[in-house]
């Protein structure tokens, strides 16, 4: 399939891509390289690329088009009148694929028609792309990464994961700048591939300060809120034992909203059916996030693996009571309440962090959300993981070796 692009403005690439630009001009054409526009990553490179953009850099997106849907569809349409370098969509499979060879060559085509003066890979396929792609022998962009778990987090210790990392490892030798958006993907790194002589930034995700209004409750709320993909790796299953177990310990019939969509949904409905639970627990798609939180009283993240997830900034920042698991850089948004997060895996502990939870005095309650926000609004900012992220770039130019990037 041809690539599909949208232009809405005319923005042809320059004779010199390395050339000084003039009074007004962009100080940077930035191309961000991912596969699937949905999720957190997503949202992570949408926000990016509107701030760049309105910091007056060209700014341009390429990704797939065949995931996402309407929602991936109307969020692109809405960002593509800042983007001067257009959106350029085009399918890409998930996993290592003969057709990405077709793919990555449209990429060349792209870079070579735009001349970027950054390539940033967002993701495994994103990361593989940005720094594989040949830019032309009188074109060197900076080529930044930006892993979001994926590889990292896919089975440790098992021989594919040992092949991910050796290719992550191989890939380095093409990458002027880490932009880790955890500290815990950056030691994920450093334990699975090593060290590196590359500049390497953690550049946490980001939310705006419109996200910390409070969270105004609904009307006979639920009890509890998941609001995730529906897949085993979410920890749904040890969510819905943890429910039965407080039905058949405690004789507590706590209710769920699920809102969500993925490739185990039928396998969880399932679930809920054999452990009973079908009257406590309902589904729906999903949906804004805001209005899924205001429907219950405490939002539960199951995970057993994870990067650091938008979901619990956006519910943290607008002091949304919450139960975590231990996993990831989690413990990074919690700061000093972390020693309540579970460990993942473990339904009883679950179970009784919900009890505590749903039954603590509602003045406490509000209290401990209520500083969680203040530590996230402190610690997570949009406006700065855009700063930090153009810092990354620039440092990296100056810091290279004039023979590091082949083309």
């Amino acid at each position: 399939m041809a690539a599909s692009q949208l232009r809405l403005a005319a923005d042809p690439a320059p004779s010199d891509a390395a050339a000084p630009q003039g009074a007004g001009a962009p100080r940077e054409r930035i191309l961000h390289v991912f596969r699937a526009p949905v999720g957190g990553l997503f949202r992570h490179v949408v926000d990016v690329a509107r701030l760049q953009a309105m910091a007056g850099h060209a700014v341009g997106l390429f990704c797939d088009a065949s995931t996402g849907g309407a929602r991936a569809d109307a969020a692109l349409a809405e960002l593509a009148p800042l983007l001067s370098l257009g959106v350029t969509r085009l399918p890409m499979r998930r996993n290592p694929h003969p057709s990405d060879l077709a793919a990555l060559t449209a990429l060349s085509g792209v870079v070579r028609r735009l001349g970027p003066t950054v390539l940033h890979g967002h993701g495994s396929k994103g990361g593989l792309f940005a720094r594989l792609v040949p830019t032309g022998s009188r074109a060197r962009p900076v080529r930044a990464y930006t892993p979001h778990g994926g590889s990292f987090n896919y089975r440790p210790g098992t021989p594919l994961h040992r092949l991910y990392m050796r290719a992550e490892g191989l890939l380095t030798r093409r990458t002027d700048v880490f932009l880790f958006e955890s500290g815990y993907i950056a030691g994920r790194y450093r334990a699975y591939v090593g060290p590196t002589d590359r500049l390497v930034r953690v550049v946490h995700n980001g939310i705006g300060a419109e996200e910390f209004a409070p969270i105004i409750p609904a009307a006979d709320p639920l009890d509890l809120v998941y609001i995730g993909e529906l897949r085993e790796a979410k920890g749904v299953p040890v969510l819905f034992e943890a429910l039965a177990r407080l039905r058949q310990e405690h004789g507590r019939r706590l209710t769920l909203l699920v809102v969500g969509s993925g490739p185990d949904e039928a396998a969880l409905r399932g679930r809920v059916a054999s452990l009973g639970l079908t009257g406590e627990v309902q589904f729906e798609p999903p949906q804004p996030i805001r209005a899924a939180l205001s429907r219950a009283t405490v939002m539960v993240v199951p995970s057993l693996a994870e990067s650091l997830p938008y979901v619990i900034l956006e519910a943290a920042a607008g002091a949304q009571p919450l139960v975590s698991t231990d996993v990831g850089g989690i413990p990074e948004i919690f700061g000093p309440a972390a020693p309540a997060l579970v460990p993942p895996s473990d339904a009883a502990a679950l179970a009784a962090a919900i009890l505590r939870k749903v039954d603590q005095d509602p003045a406490e309650r509000r209290g401990e959300a209520a500083a969680l926000s203040a530590f996230v609004r402190c610690r997570f900012s949009m406006t700065r993981m855009a700063e930090d992220g153009l810092a990354g770039y620039a440092a990296a130019r100056a810091s290279r070796s004039p023979a590091r990037d082949p083309g």
